[in-house]
């Protein structure tokens, strides 16, 4: 499981991740604001290029990593930095490199001030996402995963849309930087007592049960914030409804993502035992999660906060699904993440829609959108029919496979898990029905056009994969 190192000039994981790193060097450079969002935007577009090129050079057939890369100039202590994908890491940085730039596009309008350091703040998000997802040592997992919080701090602190935003940003920087720290001594101590952070020759490593377990214990308080699964959700609805949309849009899309990646990467291969072990306290956990957020999302009246607690109780879900330890349900988590990932941007974007011409996010405010907006009444039942796992979707395939390996390892876990469902399709529809249909209200009675063209062109990829 050592695979061959890919000369430069040849390693498409490098094109991949130098192109957001050189856009962040030549931005500086740049001074007009319809520039700086248009070659912002155009680099993120060749990043996404160029991870489409990597993907079509994949080896589908090894289990090795591919386009692997060392730097030799990192080695003290026999701390090297390395990077290298899979199959898993792959449809994360695709992901990634795909979302980012529609989260650029639906900025043009909607941010007013400081637009440059906006737009910077972006690429180097992109960046420290890329290189979480194909770092293959754990000391630089760690410096990656925490760096991240940099620039969502400052986007949603600096950019978010109401009076709490300062607030928000510190709930979103402190309960995801303490909840990291054990995992940095866990990582502390593995190279203690092994010599090495690298994680194909950790693979390789049986750690004693008793450590195993304190290790396991360690990483899923970090995992756990980011997801995030109770108690350490709280952070996660102020971040979300004083977020400006992009940043909504790379929340759910991508950062809740890192958690459970960081459980399928990490946890289950290097701590087996503790993973077997811990399984019921896990499954018990996200099914606890599920229901409780999915009851809370029923009752919320701002709707950013009740996409947000569905986020929430998909992620348990996606969880719950991993932590079944069979092919079915680890398939259906993979699948589900990439899915919600689209989803959940989807629903954040139609939001942002609504916000950027009402100025309210108040579900109470909004009645008979569907006489005003037709074309974005259509676009938004089709997320609101993704999100609830209609079959033909991309949610349906996931939720059935993770319902599938929940039942094969235990019934009564499949039957609260699925509850989840049938509350998924009670707040979903219950939003929809409430904002689209009945008599205008007041806020509505305002003439405002419907889907502009850009905003039209940001829905159509996402909703193109989503069926």
């Amino acid at each position: 499981m050592f695979p061959t190192l890919y000369p430069d000039l040849f390693n498409p994981l490098l094109y991949v991740l130098s192109i957001p790193f050189l856009g962040c060097i030549s931005l500086f450079f740049i001074n007009n604001v319809r520039n700086i969002k248009n070659f912002t935007l155009l680099i993120s577009i060749l990043t996404f290029s160029a991870s489409i090129f990597m993907y079509s050079q994949f080896n589908a057939l090894s289990l090795d990593f591919q386009f692997c890369w060392k730097s030799d100039w990192v080695n003290v202590y026999n701390i090297y930095f390395i990077i290298g994908i899979d199959g898993i890491s792959l449809l994360f940085i695709i992901l990634t490199t795909f979302l980012i730039p529609l989260c650029l596009l639906t900025s043009y309008s909607a941010i007013k001030k400081d637009i440059k350091q906006y737009y910077f703040l972006f690429l180097l998000l992109e960046l420290f996402l890329l290189l979480i997802f194909s770092s293959l040592d754990l000391c630089f997992f760690y410096i990656f995963f925490e760096s991240v919080l940099i620039p969502m701090f400052l986007l949603v602190g600096v950019w978010g849309s109401r009076e709490r935003k300062v607030r928000a940003s510190y709930f979103l920087f402190l309960y995801t930087l303490v909840g990291s720290l054990l995992m940095l001594l866990a990582i502390i101590s593995i190279y203690k007592s092994v010599g090495t952070t690298d994680y194909i020759r950790l693979t390789a490593v049986e750690f004693l049960p008793f450590y195993q377990k304190i290790y396991w214990l360690c990483f899923f308080s970090s995992f756990a914030v980011k997801i995030p699964m109770l108690p350490f959700h709280i952070w996660l609805p102020e971040a979300h409804v004083e977020a400006p949309t992009a940043g909504s849009v790379v929340l759910a899309g991508i950062l809740l993502k890192l958690g459970s990646y960081g459980f399928l990467r990490f946890s289950i291969p290097l701590f087996p035992l503790a993973t077997i072990y811990f399984t019921p306290f896990v499954c018990t956990l996200a099914v606890i999660g599920i229901i409780y957020t999915s009851l809370t999302a029923i009752r919320q009246t701002d709707m950013k906060r009740v996409i947000d607690y569905a986020s929430v109780a998909h992620m348990n879900l996606i969880v719950l699904g991993m932590f079944s330890l069979t092919l079915e349900g680890i398939e259906g988590s993979i699948i589900q993440m990439l899915s919600h990932g689209l989803v959940a941007s989807g629903l954040f974007l139609c939001v942002g829609v609504l916000y950027d011409r009402y100025h309210s996010r108040l579900i109470s405010n909004y009645s008979g959108l569907a006489h005003r907006m037709p074309l974005f009444a259509c676009i938004f039942l089709l997320y609101t029919l993704a999100n609830i796992a209609l079959p033909g979707t991309s949610s349906f395939i996931g939720a059935f496979l993770i319902l599938i390996g929940i039942f094969s390892f235990n019934t009564t876990y499949a039957f609260l898990g699925a509850t989840g469902m049938v509350l998924g399709g009670a707040y979903s529809l219950w939003l929809y029905n409430r904002i689209i249909f009945g008599n205008l209200s007041t806020l509505s009675l305002r003439v405002y056009s419907d889907l502009s063209s850009r905003e039209f062109c940001i829905h159509v990829p996402l909703i193109i994969n989503i069926f």
